[in-house]
């Protein structure tokens, strides 16, 4: 992999509310690659999922002022990659989790299409439980080396 251009880390509380600042954080922190609309808009999509994913499986819904996700992003000069965290409750069994229509809540409307979304619009993701408890979801997005141009160089 390539050096890093620049890195963010951020803690937002697990509340619905945080997600689209989430999403337009993470699309503004990739702007100096220089992405096209799709991609920027795809970027987004996949943190919401993400984002709404700890908000409503990791702590269960109990709210605390405690409930964090961390989100990370590193740029590289053609690669944006978004680690998404939690320490929450974890994921029993990551490969079902990850099965398109699967969803632990199909009384509250629910379509367990989570993670299908995410890969759809990212070049990679992986999803592992944190040692301790909660989940890690590290995503990918490559961005073609004649539009990838960083900002101010």
């Amino acid at each position: 992999m390539n050096e890093i251009i620049n890195t963010m880390s951020m803690q937002i509380p697990a509340k619905s509310e945080n997600e689209s600042f989430a999403r337009a954080v993470v699309a503004a922190f990739c702007v100096g690659l220089n992405p096209t609309i799709d991609e920027v808009s795809d970027i987004k999509t996949a943190v919401s999922e993400a984002v709404t994913n700890c908000v409503v499986h990791a702590y269960q819904k109990r709210q605390s002022k405690d409930d964090l996700i961390t989100i990370e992003c590193k740029l590289f000069p053609q690669m944006l990659e978004v680690t998404i965290s939690d320490c929450g409750v974890g994921i029993s069994n990551i490969k079902q989790a990850m099965e398109p229509f699967y969803t632990t809540e199909p009384d509250n409307e629910r379509s367990g299409m989570g993670f299908t979304v995410m890969q759809s619009f990212m070049d990679s993701i992986s999803v592992n439980n944190r040692n301790g408890g909660g989940t890690v979801v590290t995503m990918r997005k490559h961005f073609t080396k004649e539009k990838a141009q960083v900002s101010g160089e």
